[in-house]
Order: C-alpha cells, then structure tokens, then sequence
C-alpha cells in the first residue's frame, strides 16, 4: 500500500496516523503539486494505491484502511455531520490560504469573505463539542485536531477565543501519533 501526500497536509495528515494506529504495512511517498496533477485525478493529495485499487480522496481512504483494519470510521449520522462540518471548514480556509499566497486580497470580494465567515461560523460550533481530552480519539476528533494544527500552523486562524478547541489541540499535541504525524519545523 502506498501513500502519496505532503508532510504539511492536514488531509494526508489523518491518514498517516489512521496508518500508524493500524497495524498494516504501507509506504509514504512524498507528493509535490506537480507530482498529483499528474497522478491524481483530483490534482491533489492525499491519494493511496493498494494493488489495483487507487483511492483520491482523504474521506475514501481513512475508511478503506479502518474496513482493513476491522476498526470503524464513522458510527453515526450526528459524527458523520461533524465531520463534514470540520472538513468544510478545511477547504474554505486552505481556499483563503492559497487564494492569499498568490496576492487575491480577500478581504475584498464578497465570495472570499463568505469562506472566512463560514469558516468563523463552524467554529463557533465546533466550541461546543464536547471534545476527549485523552484517548483514544475518533476520526472527527482526529480530524479536527489536523484541521486546527494545520490552520494554527498556517496562522489562518486564531483559537484564543475558542478555549476548548485550544485545550483539546494542546492536549492532542502530546500524543505521539500527533507528534510522528507533524510537519517539519
């Protein structure tokens, strides 16, 4: 089994510890932009090949390996919606990301100020959670810490004024799949 990502993506990040907590054995293999535009349909990572079978999306492959691994991914509608929610929130700000490292001032169109309130929105109901504070965490938990780590890292977002979500990304940050998982410095 091979996984193709960046070390800095919070959707490859996921599936790297989804594959440190099973006990299967694959490859990570480092992906440029370059490389999954031409790899991968979806011109982006993560995307996993096992045999013939090629995975291109995060929420595909975190469920093929937790199905390998006789673990579940996602037990019900309410978590499945947290998760969709959480990964919303994802894409609007790695958009706003990318739209601001290539000079879009997004503070000037209304499209881009919608992703930004949308992405403030969720998480002021994210801070509402009820969030473990000790494993084991399940895949919207885990999904959140990527989400956070990687926004915080980005500095695209700030979660001073969301104090549980930040006590739950402190306490995250000390689990040694987390620390395996992080981007270089």
């Amino acid at each position: 089994m091979k996984l193709y990502g960046s070390y800095t993506s919070p959707f490859v990040r996921h599936c790297r510890i989804a594959l440190l907590e099973s006990t299967l054995d694959y490859e990570f293999i480092e992906t440029d932009q370059a490389a999954s535009a031409t790899m991968s349909p979806t011109k982006r990572v993560p995307f996993l090949q096992d045999g013939e079978l090629t995975l291109t999306d995060s929420s595909a492959i975190l469920r093929y390996i937790r199905q390998k691994s006789a673990k579940p991914f996602i037990d019900s509608a309410v978590e499945f919606d947290q998760y969709c929610m959480i990964n919303t929130a994802l894409d609007s700000t790695i958009n706003l990301f990318f739209l601001a490292r290539d000079g879009v001032d997004i503070e000037r169109f209304d499209y881009t100020l919608r992703q930004a309130q949308r992405v403030e929105s969720i998480l002021v109901e994210l801070e509402q959670l009820n969030l473990p504070l000790h494993g084991p965490f399940n895949d919207v938990q885990l999904r959140l810490a990527c989400y956070l780590s990687w926004a915080v890292f980005r500095q695209r977002i700030n979660i001073d004024r969301y104090p549980k979500l930040k006590l739950f990304l402190a306490a995250l940050e000390h689990e040694p799949f987390f620390v395996e998982t992080a981007p270089p410095a």
